[in-house]
């Protein structure tokens, strides 16, 4: 009688998913007590036996789960069917093959997969640029763009990297592997640049655009330049909405707002965030001048002061002076002349402080600190 009033007295929460009683303990840890019969230690000194004997608990409790196990490698499983596909990781077996282009493949949700590459099927879109892929990893790979994200990381120089196969490519670097020969015996960091290399040095271009004509050893050289005709820029910049018509644009355009400068001259040290960034600069150094004008031979560090040179001899100068109505070919033109009128010296020296009105006039001045020959 006294046991069922002790019952009656209790009070249950309505809320627990056991129904137990608010100051009871759950019934699964009692269960969990009878079955193992081990109480946590209080005492330091025992928590290593603690840990072993519940790390052989665990391991039963995984081989009642998971009772069927791959006689290769020893990794289980919890249901037969699991493990047969498995196993045709070391038998090679590939029973679903694709009726398209014959591509075998273990499982049939891989096939599944497989065949949207054939019926062009891209069910997932990234809702930043519109941008839609066949399969989930894919566009999670691709916001990394969007994010900046890089959770590859050199464990030999902390560099990082948005790509695994970019890792890939870079540890080459260290450890001087070039794993791809061709038939010369040049080597590549990867397979993907011998088959490029092979394809650009056979001088068969295969594939032309039909809009200009031009013609592609690569196909995807050829999709990558149908975009110029198409105005199409897919790639943006989460930072400022620039948009790019390439994905390696958009890449090289995010350096700008990390500050990361790969590239750095051995003359002076000077950083920049590409490659032909710090070809254009290099020049400085070298004095040379390939772009070469053919109406009077003068020659030019860079292709745009080419370009504005021309004009010398083919325009007419349709920038005019406000001030004395003398025109100029280009507007850099008129506004560098527009200082004779203003008296504005926007170059100084940063040794003496002297100003001068033209760039030229600075470099030319900046020899008699540096003891170079005017």
């Amino acid at each position: 009688m006294k046991k069922n009033q002790n019952m009656e007295g209790q009070r249950s929460d309505p809320n627990h998913p056991t129904g137990n009683p608010i100051n009871g303990y759950p019934k699964t840890a009692k269960i969990q007590k009878r079955r193992t019969g081990i109480k946590k230690p209080k005492s330091d000194s025992c928590k290593k036996i603690f840990s072993e004997t519940e790390s052989k608990f665990d391991q039963i409790a995984d081989r009642e789960d998971k009772p069927y196990s791959c006689d290769q490698c020893g990794k289980r499983f919890g249901k037969t069917f699991t493990l047969k596909c498995h196993q045709r990781i070391h038998t090679g077996e590939k029973p679903f093959s694709c009726d398209q282009c014959g591509k075998g493949f273990t499982r049939m949700d891989k096939l599944k997969l497989h065949q949207r590459v054939h019926t062009g099927e891209k069910p997932y879109g990234c809702e930043l640029c519109g941008k839609h892929y066949a399969h989930m990893e894919s566009l999670k790979i691709h916001h990394r763009l969007h994010t900046g994200q890089k959770p590859y990381k050199c464990d030999v120089c902390g560099k990082d990297f948005a790509y695994k196969q970019k890792l890939k490519r870079h540890l080459h670097k260290h450890t001087g592997e070039k794993p791809s020969l061709d038939h010369s015996g040049e080597a590549f960091a990867s397979n993907n640049q011998l088959k490029t290399h092979l394809h650009v040095n056979s001088n068969k271009k295969s594939y032309s655009c039909d809009q200009c004509g031009k013609k592609f050893a690569l196909l995807s050289r050829l999709k990558s330049h149908q975009i110029v005709h198409s105005n199409q820029k897919p790639y943006s910049c989460y930072h400022c909405g620039k948009e790019f018509a390439r994905k390696k644009g958009l890449e090289t355009h995010l350096l700008i707002h990390s500050g990361e400068k790969l590239y750095s001259c051995d003359q002076c040290g000077k950083g920049f965030a590409r490659s032909d960034q710090l070809q254009s600069h290099q020049r400085v150094h070298t004095g040379e001048r390939s772009f070469v004008c053919g109406q009077c031979g003068r020659a030019f560090r860079y292709s745009s002061n080419l370009a504005r040179h021309r004009n010398i001899h083919t325009a007419v100068g349709k920038y005019r002076c406000g001030k004395c109505r003398k025109t100029f070919i280009c507007l850099d033109y008129l506004k560098s002349h527009y200082r004779i009128h203003t008296g504005e010296r926007p170059y100084w020296c940063e040794h003496c402080g002297n100003t001068f009105r033209y760039p030229k006039d600075l470099q030319h001045h900046q020899r008699i600190h540096t003891g170079g020959k005017p």
